[in-house]
């Protein structure tokens, strides 16, 4: 692969928001690499894809200590891609998070949320990524046989060492989120930001996350936006061969791919189509429509699969009649 020269118009069609209150501005879109980054991968596919998305403006990558597989073979392979064609100063140009709560290593220092684990997988983290730091360094499930004081304080920690810049919270409840905030408040070092699962098809943080991270200026990175691809045009005729829902491995089943879900699937590709996207890309725009949503994290198997999603951007706003449609099929 050539030497890269990343494109000098990358900043114009970029929609960045405010992260919460922070003075922290991030991409509408941005990169996860939990699946298609790991060491069964191919790797110049990814780099390809890294390349690719800084060239369109996504500046924020987000990464855990777990992703791969291997578990820590994307934060590996990613550190190889930045050494390749990050350098100089273009490390200060990208926001990289990652992340620490699931298992890691044997032993009963190796998994959830205490503080030698976490501050331990934070190390780890940045060895293989061969980082001073990250600019944000989540706790990535609460731990519920660990005070939540101690897995905060790790947090804190983390940030005064300077081997963080900011922290985040993923995957904990509005009442968890709740007691996290004011122990990090307490502390000196507010939470940046919260990354749940969210989609058309999982609205759980509507039921007060949302509004508990909007009244402490806390930004939100939704995560698996296209519920495991069901949200694109995939499955519009069923489950074909090599998709997720077809392999045994893996989050999407193919019990969860009923007939009453295909049926949404097809009525919301329908209003889709009525406005000129795809249905991933609607899907996406549907999450950026509620202010309180920073970016939406997106994953790709493919620079064409990257720029299909990026194509969102072009239409996020919905009239009133197309709202109360998606409604009515997602109830």
């Amino acid at each position: 692969m050539s030497a890269y020269v990343p494109a000098s118009d990358r900043y114009d069609t970029m929609i960045y928001n405010r992260c919460g209150k922070s003075g922290i501005r991030l991409p509408a879109i941005s990169l996860g690499l939990w699946h298609n980054f790991g060491s069964i991968d191919n790797f110049e596919n990814g780099r390809a894809i890294v390349r690719r998305a800084f060239d369109k403006g996504i500046t924020h990558f987000d990464l855990a200590n777990n992703y791969g597989p291997v578990p820590g073979s994307a934060e590996e392979n990613f550190g190889a891609i930045l050494r390749k064609d990050f350098t100089g100063n273009l490390r200060d140009e990208l926001i990289i998070s990652t992340k620490a709560g699931y298992h890691m290593w044997p032993g009963p220092y190796g998994d959830w949320g205490s503080r030698k684990y976490v501050l331990s997988s934070l190390d780890q983290s940045l060895r293989r990524m061969k980082l001073d730091y990250v600019d944000i360094f989540y706790s990535h499930r609460p731990d519920p046989e660990t005070p939540i004081e101690e897995t905060m304080g790790a947090l804190d920690t983390a940030v005064r060492q300077g081997k963080a810049l900011y922290v985040g919270l993923s995957n904990y409840t509005a009442e968890q989120t709740k007691a996290a905030l004011a122990v990090l408040k307490s502390l000196g070092t507010p939470c940046l930001i919260h990354q749940p699962k969210y989609s058309m098809f999982e609205r759980w943080v509507e039921g007060g996350l949302l509004d508990v991270l909007e009244a402490n200026g806390v930004g939100c990175i939704p995560f698996s936006p296209l519920a495991q691809g069901l949200l694109t045009d995939r499955y519009l005729k069923g489950i074909p061969e090599g998709s997720r829902a077809s392999k045994p491995s893996g989050f999407l089943k193919a019990d969860h791919i009923t007939d009453e879900k295909l049926d949404k699937i097809q009525r919301l590709n329908a209003i889709a189509l009525q406005r000129g996207q795809t249905l991933a890309q609607m899907a996406l725009a549907w999450l950026l429509k509620d202010k309180r949503v920073t970016t939406v994290l997106i994953g790709a198997s493919s620079v064409e699969q990257l720029d299909n999603n990026l194509g969102a951007l072009h239409k996020v706003q919905f009239d009133a009649a197309e709202l109360k449609e998606i409604e009515s099929i997602l109830q």
